[in-house]
């Protein structure tokens, strides 16, 4: 029996410290030393070896290097050193090969790797990224959970081998005679030279020169990183925005996942330092190529995307002209001493405890700066939320509408938590997210809109009926 145990309960052990251990019947088992966060583990199928995603060391920020450990011996043996990717999926083809699923970039590949190293393979998935996957008991087949630009994931079956690769399910058929906004990924430089990529998505019948607003929609984590796949949902504006009228950009700044370890640690110890220069890089290549219109540049995101959203909006107020921060951090101090991962903060962030350098946290908190906030913000917080404590956004909403010197408002989601789970308070995010950007990047302006939301939506006139989209219809 493969068992992965923390020492603990708790949430930060739960995600720090989870080792494989294997109960072999009796007083018998094998422990492997594993260090870090752990991902997916799986047997071979004669029993004698187990395949687990792990880390390099315990400040490795996401699982991600394929480690195949011998249960007699409990020796580990990385299969694939100094891979340029995050290994998200494993499973065993027979009992000497497993095949695995990577990020690599904004794309994914499927591969095989013998357990002892050798006979490495990987192909390119092409325009389908996938996600997970299983191997058959033969050995011959898999199924694959895919998805695209143009659908959510759907359900696929492929032959091992490089065969064919057949589509199972259509569960938004919908879909089919939906418009959609180009997408494509781009690369551009940070301004210390590194190379940097995101996925752009242009307006709906974008023409090429135009000037228009841009959205900057930053991911999690940042321990996470953007497919070129579906990027639209009830917290990402993707094709919602892109029907109106404008681009939408989501950077994979420096300490994201999908190419290896060490550009995974490139914004450890520095809190909203360059990996948050790297978004404001961003938005002056888009500028600098024509697309950009710098006076109607946005930003959004949730978790450590929230973050960036409230550093924006109060540090770099200057360039942007509206802001909606999801479950986001507002004070590096307090939020330090409230969340349920303080420990995973510690070893994979800021490698530093508070006490250390207490004035670091309070420089790089977005309260430090709202003296310069002039961005209209939104502000959105599950109640519960025991990751990034509710106060990080009732702080920030305090300190904005005692100054008094930009548009603020606060949403608290009851019972939801760190992203919101229930449909209402995912439909009440889309309509209030996509309704603060229009009116500060294509409306108005000035005061806010109003507070009440129109949960069935205007009308749909012939004209925009069949770009209808996820129940809004594009203006």
């Amino acid at each position: 029996l493969a068992l992965a145990l923390a020492p603990t309960s708790s949430v930060d052990d739960s995600f720090n410290r989870r080792k494989v251990q294997i109960l072999l019947g009796g007083p018998d088992t094998i422990r492997f030393d594993n260090p870090g966060k752990l991902g997916k583990v799986a047997s071979s199928p004669d029993g004698k070896s187990v395949a687990m995603i792990s880390v390099v060391d315990k400040h490795d920020p996401a699982p991600g290097r394929l480690v195949v450990g011998s249960v007699e011996t409990g020796e580990m043996k990385d299969v694939l050193p100094d891979y340029p990717g995050h290994v998200v999926d494993v499973a065993w083809v027979d009992a000497d090969t497993v095949a695995f699923v990577g990020d690599e970039g904004t794309g994914t590949v499927v591969g095989s790797v013998n357990a002892d190293g050798s006979g490495l393979s990987a192909t390119p998935t092409g325009d389908l990224v996938v996600t997970a996957f299983s191997v058959a008991w033969n050995g011959r087949t898999a199924a694959l959970v895919a998805q695209s630009p143009k659908h959510p994931g759907e359900l696929f079956r492929a032959e091992i081998g490089g065969g064919r690769t057949t589509r199972l399910t259509n569960s938004n058929p919908w879909l089919a005679d939906m418009a959609f906004a180009a997408q494509e990924v781009v690369t551009y430089k940070a301004r210390d030279g590194l190379e940097l990529q995101g996925v752009l998505i242009k307006p709906l019948g974008y023409k090429e020169g135009s000037r228009v607003p841009l959205v900057l929609d930053v991911h999690g984590g940042p321990e996470s990183h953007v497919r070129n796949g579906w990027l639209t949902g009830y917290s990402l504006p993707g094709q919602v925005l892109a029907a109106r009228g404008i681009a939408v950009f989501l950077p994979n700044y420096r300490g994201s996942t999908g190419r290896g370890v060490e550009f995974s640690k490139l914004g450890q110890g520095d809190p909203a330092g360059k990996e948050f220069d790297d978004l404001i890089d961003a938005v002056d290549h888009f500028i600098k190529v024509g697309l950009a219109d710098k006076d109607k540049v946005g930003v959004t995101g949730g978790s450590y995307g929230g973050y960036a959203t409230a550093w924006c909006s109060t540090r770099h107020s200057d360039r942007f002209a509206a802001g909606v921060m999801f479950v986001g951090i507002s004070d590096k101090i307090s939020k330090t001493g409230t969340t349920d991962i303080a420990d995973e903060e510690f070893l994979v962030h800021a490698l530093r405890r508070p006490w250390d350098d207490w004035n670091l946290l309070l420089e790089r908190s977005p309260i430090y700066h709202v003296e310069k906030a002039r961005t209209p913000l939104l502000i959105l917080h599950g109640k519960e939320d025991p990751r990034v404590f509710p106060g990080q956004s009732m702080e920030l909403y305090r300190f904005l509408k005692v100054r008094g010197q930009a548009p603020v408002r606060l949403v608290f989601y009851p019972g939801e938590g760190h992203g919101n789970l229930r449909a209402a308070s995912r439909l009440d995010y889309n309509l209030r997210m996509v309704a603060w950007l229009t009116h500060y990047l294509q409306g108005p302006g000035g005061s806010m809109p109003p507070a009440e939301v129109e949960y069935e939506g205007p009308k749909a006139t012939p004209a925009v009926k069949d770009r209808r989209f996820n129940g809004v219809a594009a203006q």
